[in-house]
């Protein structure tokens, strides 16, 4: 059976485009397949800058055992994908699971919906710090932050050291 190196990415309108599209850059340098998802395969979803991207697959048609990893990006796609529990249940798989999630930005909304952030060392956003202070996370401003399988990033100036992490994080994960 080939290795998989399927990475998850959950995006939906509104998603900031750079914290798309470098991660996804860095990845796929890296030898690793991401993913785009959310309700249709397909489907063009608009990025904050008018930049348009195409999905992958519809998120009734994938299950969190199809991936090694979750990347989300921020912008306004982590609060729009929140309010519907498909996304929020899929995202706790993966942290139930100990698998790698890698949330930059806004990211970290979908983690604070899905209860999953208590206890955790992380970085967000400057405004997304406090909320997820609120949900009982360990908060500190820094430009990326690891906390085992969790990887944590502020803005799109951060972007080098978060693509960096996460590409190290994946060193040797297989499904």
């Amino acid at each position: 059976m080939a290795e998989n190196r399927r990475i998850a990415v959950l995006v939906t309108d509104g998603v900031e485009d750079v914290e798309l599209t470098s991660p996804r850059s860095a990845l796929l340098k890296a030898g690793y397949f991401p993913i785009l998802i959310e309700d249709e395969a397909g489907k063009i979803i608009m990025g904050k800058h008018d930049n348009p991207f195409t999905l992958d697959e519809g998120i009734d048609s994938v299950s969190p055992d199809d991936f090694i990893a979750l990347l989300l990006p921020g912008g306004y796609s982590p609060d729009h994908l929140r309010e519907d529990p498909r996304y929020v249940k899929f995202t706790k798989a993966f942290m139930d699971a100990g698998k790698p999630v890698f949330a930059i930005c806004h990211g970290p909304q979908l983690l604070i919906t899905a209860d999953a952030v208590k206890g955790r060392h992380m970085t967000a956003f400057k405004t997304i710090q406090v909320d997820l202070k609120f949900a009982g996370a360990d908060v500190e401003d820094k430009t990326v932050i690891v906390d085992d399988n969790l990887v944590t990033s502020r803005t799109p100036k951060d972007l080098q050291n978060f693509n960096e992490a996460i590409v190290k994080q994946l060193d040797g994960v297989t499904l």
